[in-house]
């Protein structure tokens, strides 16, 4: 999953109850969390818990469709017709993800067209994991294992979020994130087992690049996350940005051992005492630098996004115009 950028954000502070009916709301809306409740979309609800939501489920959403562009970038390129056809599935499922979290958003206050346009403007934040490219083939099978390995770590607590429109969302993602990280790994394994050292060597290298920045999708360490405290609270967050990085690390090292790959961290080790693995410090500097824009295919990857807007103007404004003579066309009968 990719909301990192949630916790990233200016500081907000929920406004204290005006008044008593206010005061009544928030004790019911409290309440219904605290019994572990879901809060539908015509609920009252605070409005801090509704701008944490919008900023969570817009970066959600962007990033599922910034996260077309580097796999898309390889659906000509694949190896096998095979291959293409799984490739286009998947980039086709992205996109139907950020279109049912679009959705999602929609459903408190927030139009699309807004949405969209603080994206292309460049005040929206989507996952850092997609301003990296992608060199060879072996990258998009190592974003299958990786980057969808984390997302669906990150995704399945939100089955469960307090805002049942969010959290239906999210059944069917991760239905679909979890055929994503097989595809992925199934091309690995297949590059491993019967390719050539080349191909091998090929594959080695793409986890050594894309390691880093896999850990860096579960957002900043628990001390310095501005934002998890009070979604946890209020159960939009099941569990802490360290948790879920820790079990990506466990059940990741041991299907690495399985795929015949060494993950490029020295200090990676079983502690017995934890019973979880050890690993390295996380270069946050880099984490940081990518989130503000300066990341390897930040500008590329904001411009094809615009780019893709500004070619389909005409699309939009045809189907416009067809509702409109729709519309016109049912207004008689309606009288």
């Amino acid at each position: 999953m990719y909301t990192q950028a949630m916790d990233l954000g200016p500081q907000e502070n929920a406004q204290a109850p005006r008044h008593a009916v206010e005061q009544e709301l928030l004790r019911r809306f409290d309440a219904r969390i605290d019994d572990g409740g879901f809060i539908e979309a015509k609920d009252w609800m605070p409005d801090h818990y509704r701008k944490t939501l919008v900023r969570q489920i817009s970066q959600h959403a962007h990033s599922e469709i910034v996260g077309m562009l580097p796999e898309g970038n390889w659906i000509t390129r694949a190896p096998t017709l095979k291959r293409k056809a799984i490739l286009l599935a998947k980039v086709q499922d992205e996109g139907g993800h950020g279109l049912y979290l679009y959705a999602a958003a929609e459903t408190l206050g927030t139009s699309r067209d807004e949405l969209l346009d603080a994206l292309h403007q460049g005040r929206a934040k989507y996952s850092s994991i997609f301003n990296y490219p992608t060199l060879t083939w072996a990258d998009v099978g190592v974003i299958g294992w990786l980057v969808d390995g984390a997302a669906i770590m990150n995704q399945v607590p939100l089955c469960r979020c307090s805002y049942a429109p969010y959290a239906r969302a999210m059944i069917r993602i991760c239905r679909e994130e979890s055929f994503h990280q097989r595809q992925g790994y199934d091309a690995l394994l297949t590059m491993m087992r019967d390719g050539t050292q080349r191909q091998r060597d090929m594959v080695q290298d793409a986890v050594n690049r894309w390691w880093w920045p896999s850990l860096m999708m579960f957002g900043p360490p628990d001390s310095s996350s501005t934002h998890s405290a009070q979604s946890m609270r209020w159960g939009i967050k099941r569990i802490s940005n360290d948790d879920l990085r820790q079990k990506f690390v466990d059940a990741t090292v041991e299907q690495a051992k399985l795929l015949g790959v060494s993950l490029p961290d020295p200090q990676l080790a079983w502690n017995e005492q934890r019973n979880h693995y050890d690993f390295g410090p996380i270069d946050w500097d880099e984490f940081h630098r990518v989130i503000a824009g300066d990341g390897p295919c930040n500008r590329e990857r904001l411009a094809a996004r615009v780019k893709a807007w500004e070619d389909g103007a005409w699309v939009r404004a045809a189907a416009q115009a067809h509702a409109a003579k729709a519309a016109a066309r049912s207004t008689p009968l309606a009288a």
